[in-house]
């Protein structure tokens, strides 16, 4: 069991959430299958809530996850890892994540959102942590940008399109 605790590993995050002052999901992306049902997600979602709603900023052990959270206005928003994983590095996904969306304003644009997450965590790995890369990534992927700076999953996204409008001519 210690060697498995002291194994590292890039798969840093499980979890980001942001739940609404209900409890209820705004906003979901797991990255294992701790709890692979919607049904499992969302009650793994009331119990974090019920746990945490109270204190606005924090850092819990649960469900045997470790899960940093703060509230800002009548939003939750949660970055959960492992038992193991350390605590700064989540709080600095989440700070990275607050940031870009007020920068951004991203709370009104869900696909800005969608964006912002991608580019801070792709699977489970944490990617970027400055909230201004963030903001400059996600103002990008709006944008042309030559091949050379695209990521895979922008071109993969353009090849998407690209193909769906050639079978609807």
């Amino acid at each position: 069991m210690e060697a498995l605790i002291l194994e590292t590993s890039m798969y840093t995050v499980k979890a980001i959430l942001i739940l609404d002052n209900d409890g209820d999901r705004l906003f979901a992306k797991y990255y294992d299958d701790t709890y692979p049902s919607v049904k499992e997600q969302k009650a793994f979602e009331k119990n974090i809530f019920n746990k945490t709603h109270r204190i606005d900023s924090g850092i819990a052990l649960l469900e045997g996850l470790t899960v940093v959270y703060k509230s800002s206005i009548d939003l939750y928003f949660y970055v959960i890892g492992s038992s193991y994983e350390n605590e700064l590095m989540l709080m600095a996904v989440l700070n990275c994540l607050l940031d870009s969306l007020k920068k951004r304003a991203l709370l009104e644009n869900m696909e800005g959102l969608f964006l912002a997450v991608d580019e801070i965590v792709d699977g489970g790995v944490i990617l970027e942590s400055d909230p201004q890369q963030v903001v400059h990534w996600v103002a990008l992927r709006g944008e042309d940008v030559p091949l050379t700076e695209q990521t895979v999953s922008q071109v993969l996204q353009s090849a998407k399109g690209q193909i769906k409008w050639s079978l609807l001519r």
